[in-house]
Formats: C-alpha cells, sequence, structure tokens
C-alpha cells in the first residue's frame, strides 16, 4: 500500500516543521512495510525545511507537484524525472504570464507587502500576493484578509480567463497559487507509482484547492484533512486496523 501526503496543513502547520510526534508516527508507519511519498508544489529544498530528518522515510519525494521527481536509492534521494516549465511553453508564452501576473498584482492593495512575489521553480511558477519574504504573523494575517476577500481566487480567475486553455491555477497553503501546464497538477506524480492501492491525505480537496485533482482521482483514496494532527489520527487507525 502507497500512503502519499500533502505537507502544508497535512504533515506540518503551513509553512512550518514536522512536529516531534508526526516524527515518530511516519518512523513507525514506515516500520510497518508501508510505502511513503509525499507530494508538493514547493521544491526540495523547502521539503528539507519542514521534514527535517523524516525525510528519510519516505521512499518517494514529488516536488513542484511531481514534475521534479526524486526515488530512495540505497537510502539516499536521487532525481528520477525532471521536467522544465520554461522549456516546455517557450521563453516568450513564459513572458506573457510573468507580464499578466505582474500587471495583476500591481492592481492589488493589501495591508502589507513584503517581497519576493513570483518564484519561477523548475516545474511551475509560483505566485505570492504578500511576498513570500513575509514573517510567519504576516503569513497568517494575510491569510485571514484573503479568506475574507478572496484575493487569490480573484487572481486565478483573472490568469484562467486570459490563459486557462494551456494553464492551470490552483491555490495552496496560506499565501500563494500555483501556475502551470494543463495536466500538470499533483495527479501528474500518479504516473510514478505502480501500487495499486493508494491512499491520499490533503487538506485542499476542494475545486481550486491544489489536492483538488489528486484527491478527486480515481486511483486514489482521499483523505481530507484539517490539520497534522487529522493525519496523525487517521494514520493511527490505519495503524491499528492494518488497512
Amino acid at each position: 500500500m502507497f500512503l502519499l501526503f500533502d505537507v502544508d496543513n497535512t504533515l506540518t502547520i503551513a509553512r512550518g516543521k514536522i512536529t516531534p510526534l508526526m516524527k515518530e508516527m511516519l518512523r513507525d508507519v514506515k516500520n510497518s512495510g508501508y510505502t511513503l511519498g509525499v507530494v508538493s508544489g514547493s521544491d526540495l529544498i523547502k521539503l528539507k525545511e519542514q521534514l527535517e530528518d523524516s525525510i528519510s522515510h519516505f521512499d518517494w519525494l514529488f516536488t513542484e507537484n511531481g514534475l521534479v521527481t526524486y526515488s530512495k536509492v540505497d537510502g539516499k534521494h536521487e532525481i528520477y524525472s525532471s521536467t522544465n516549465l520554461v522549456n516546455y511553453v517557450g521563453e516568450h508564452y513564459y513572458q506573457d504570464i510573468v507580464n499578466e501576473c505582474l500587471s495583476l498584482l500591481s492592481e492589488v492593495r493589501l495591508p502589507l507587502k513584503r517581497g519576493v512575489f513570483l518564484e519561477l521553480r523548475t516545474g511551475l511558477l509560483n505566485v505570492c500576493p504578500v511576498g513570500r519574504s513575509c514573517t510567519q504573523e504576516e503569513r497568517c494575517a494575510f491569510e485571514e484578509y484573503d479568506n475574507e476577500f478572496k484575493v487569490r481566487e480573484h487572481i486565478r480567475d483573472k490568469l484562467l480567463s486570459k490563459f486557462g486553455n494551456e494553464i492551470e491555477c490552483s491555490i495552496g497553503g496560506q499565501i500563494s497559487l500555483d501556475l502551470f501546464p494543463k495536466g500538470w497538477n499533483k495527479t501528474y506524480c500518479l504516473q510514478f507509482i505502480e501500487d495499486k492501492e493508494i491512499l491520499f491525505f490533503g487538506d485542499r480537496i476542494f475545486p481550486g484547492g491544489n489536492d483538488y485533482e489528486i484527491g478527486t482521482s480515481d486511483r486514489v483514496k482521499p483523505y481530507k484533512v484539517k490539520n497534522w494532527k487529522d493525519t496523525y489520527d487517521l494514520l493511527k487507525m490505519i495503524m491499528l486496523f492494518k488497512y
């Protein structure tokens, strides 16, 4: 059986570090013979920051939705597959997307803005209205503001109205949204998983959320959680009843 996890608000708090309790649970689950994988829009550096040494329990790391995939070989994670966004869409089209994002961000008035509003990763473009250099307190303040005024939803809808025939745009975590070509959502990682039984744990299994497509895939059994404590309790049940 393959257990596949989102990270933010599933294994950790949003952009926070994994707790000792969850570390122990992942160790116990792995020692019980389950295959473990994690799928995230973040890159490997951010995953290591959040999961710390517990990253060693995962057989597969699907970073950037699986567009950069690592498998475990002789106890170490090595690149298994990598796909480049700019090479795929071309420089001209990529700049069209960047320019539109910058235009939309310039129209947004927020209680605060910091820095790093666009972050190009290998397989996707991360768009952050408040700026990724904000503090944890500022992240939470933006999330509260966004929940009321739907800032990210507005930006997503605008981008999809212009590029929706070619790209997807999903909201994830507390402060940002990801842009990528159609089909490059988290279901992208499923092509690398041979197991017939896949349990997926994620907090955003709803339309527009970045767990929605994979959470509604007919290849997975989804578990919608609110936080890492929900995931912990579900894993405890799985261990108890040996799914």
